[in-house]
């Protein structure tokens, strides 16, 4: 079986449009969060340092992108979201692979504020978060009010 690989050196064809305050890119919506609207739903922001990132297909050959966050006398990892399946279990016709997840990677890299994978580490984010115990969920640029969020990056259209 012969593998494709198509490789696009022009956004042109990859629409970005904010509507109201969603992120519409490919069809697919993210919730464009405010910090003003998190801090109204009851999230508190906090400052995080990002000590680790990696690629990694460790997690039952699920392609997830762990990213290390350490706080104020806390820390988390950031991530747990199959973004593409493989490993070296798979045979090389059986990877799977996603636009939708290539864009989530290149969603947070642009949030973080790096062109380059390996540059996230020892960059800072901010976090949405509604105290101990919960799941990081939303991440944020330090300085510019951008916000990533997975939950709503992912969620389908009928939700």
């Amino acid at each position: 079986m012969q593998m494709k690989v198509y490789v696009q050196t022009s956004t042109a064809s990859m629409p970005e449009i904010i509507r109201g305050s969603l992120l519409v890119r490919n069809g697919k919506k993210m919730k464009k969060w405010t910090e003003k609207e998190l801090i109204e739903l009851g999230y508190k922001i906090e400052n995080a340092e990002i000590t680790n990132v990696d690629l990694s297909t460790e997690s039952y050959c699920c392609a997830d992108l762990p990213i290390s966050l350490n706080g104020d006398g806390w820390g988390v990892v950031y991530g747990g979201y199959c973004l593409g399946k493989g490993g070296t279990s798979y045979k090389i016709d059986e990877i799977e692979g996603s636009a939708q997840g290539m864009a989530a990677i290149l969603t947070i890299m642009r949030i973080v504020g790096v062109d380059r994978l390996s540059d996230m580490k020892g960059k800072y984010v901010r976090v949405a978060t509604k105290g101990w115990g919960d799941t990081v969920k939303i991440i944020g640029n330090i300085i510019k009010d951008e916000w990533f969020d997975y939950g709503t990056f992912f969620k389908k259209e009928e939700d």
